[in-house]
């Protein structure tokens, strides 16, 4: 995807299914501005001389039309300098270019360049391993999970072996092969299939059709007819649920072997005690970092419940779109906190039992002395 993005400047213009062709311009002359009302359901309207930057119409100079919103007026409106995506449409009204939207592309990639330092220069070879498994990551969604729900498989079936797939590339590349990434990879995937039970039966006692959505709906009826909505109500949640499951389990694990190595002669039942002792305060932040993390995802839908002359606040929290939102965050946190325990015990029984090196037993044993 990053490949894509810094190849699109270098594209000279894209045509469509639909045979528009989509190119960039960037705006040197407001010709006409109309005036701000006080009604937000009315449109503005810019005449504005916008440059070709792209395609066989490269330096020409069109005078185009901008439609808008009056919502947030000062920042849909165009001035001198902006670039902006354009739209050709060659129909029997002529050959016209239309306004589609900003041309945003360039401030999404340089804050994903400051991620990806950031990632390098402070998480080093891990922050590397971690952006391969990123991209890793990307790749399975985009070339397994996303054409096999396309061509008609079942999407939350996909949407699980697909997660499971992440899982193991993804760990692999950020952690390293070594045992303490091995017993995290496996609590990750116990723990991915109890997000699948949990997400099965939260759809079957709500009663989930996953046509919640407008996107959801509109896919369904324009393009894929077939389209399973709750399978893919459901896959989201899996994938969804993959994304902090991670970091819980290779942090407990981690923890428990730091913990074994600190003190070789714990066992495997002191070892989980401590271990979970750290997972508490793991799960403490997490169930908050969660919760939030969803509901500032699907913040306008909090406006909804403090509108004035709007249902009563059972009425909006039952809608299947708000309930949604709900369920994706409780399902995505039972998981979590069940991963805590399950990572503890796995770490446990395994760094638990093994010989402990020479040397900590060595450093323990002068410690004590």
């Amino acid at each position: 995807m990053l490949g894509l993005s810094l190849a699109g400047p270098v594209l000279a213009q894209a045509v469509s299914d639909d045979g528009q062709i989509y190119t960039r311009g960037q705006v040197v002359e407001v010709i006409q501005d109309s005036p701000v009302t006080d009604s937000p359901l009315d449109n503005a309207e810019q005449i504005l001389l916008v440059e070709i930057l792209k395609g066989e119409d490269l330096g020409q100079v069109v005078t185009v039309t901008y439609t808008f919103s009056t919502t947030n007026y000062e920042h849909q409106r165009l001035e001198i300098g902006d670039k902006v995506v354009l739209t050709r449409v060659i129909d029997a009204r002529g050959d016209n270019y239309y306004v589609l939207d900003h041309y945003r592309l360039p401030a999404v990639i340089i804050y994903l360049g400051f991620f990806a330092v950031a990632a390098c220069v402070f998480g080093r070879a891990r922050g590397a391993g971690s952006l391969l498994g990123l991209a890793a990551s990307l790749a399975i969604l985009m070339f397994f999970v996303v054409p096999r729900i396309i061509a008609g498989d079942n999407p939350l079936v996909i949407s699980f072996i697909g997660a499971g797939a992440i899982a193991v590339v993804s760990i692999l590349l950020a952690h390293g092969f070594k045992r303490r990434t091995l017993v995290a990879l496996v609590a990750t995937l116990v723990a991915l299939a109890v997000a699948f039970i949990l997400a099965i039966l939260s759809a079957t006692l709500a009663n989930m059709s996953g046509a919640g959505t407008e996107e959801a709906v509109y896919l369904q009826f324009s393009y894929l007819t077939n389209l399973d909505l709750r399978g893919l109500l459901l896959g989201g949640i899996i994938i969804g649920t993959l994304g902090v499951l991670d970091d819980v389990t290779t942090t407990q694990v981690a923890t428990v072997e730091e913990i074994g190595f600190a003190n070789p002669t714990l066992g495997v039942g002191e070892l989980y005690r401590r271990g979970i002792s750290v997972g508490r305060e793991h799960i403490a932040a997490l169930v908050n970092t969660l919760i939030l993390a969803y509901a500032g995802a699907s913040f306008p839908l909090f406006l909804l419940f403090v509108l004035p002359d709007h249902p009563p606040l059972w009425i909006v929290l039952n809608n299947e779109h708000i309930v949604e939102e709900i369920l994706r965050a409780l399902v995505g946190g039972s998981a979590l906190m069940l991963a805590v325990p399950i990572s503890t015990a796995l770490a446990a029984a395994v760094f638990g039992s093994l010989t402990k090196p020479a040397q900590a037993r060595a450093k323990h044993g002068a410690h004590q002395h």
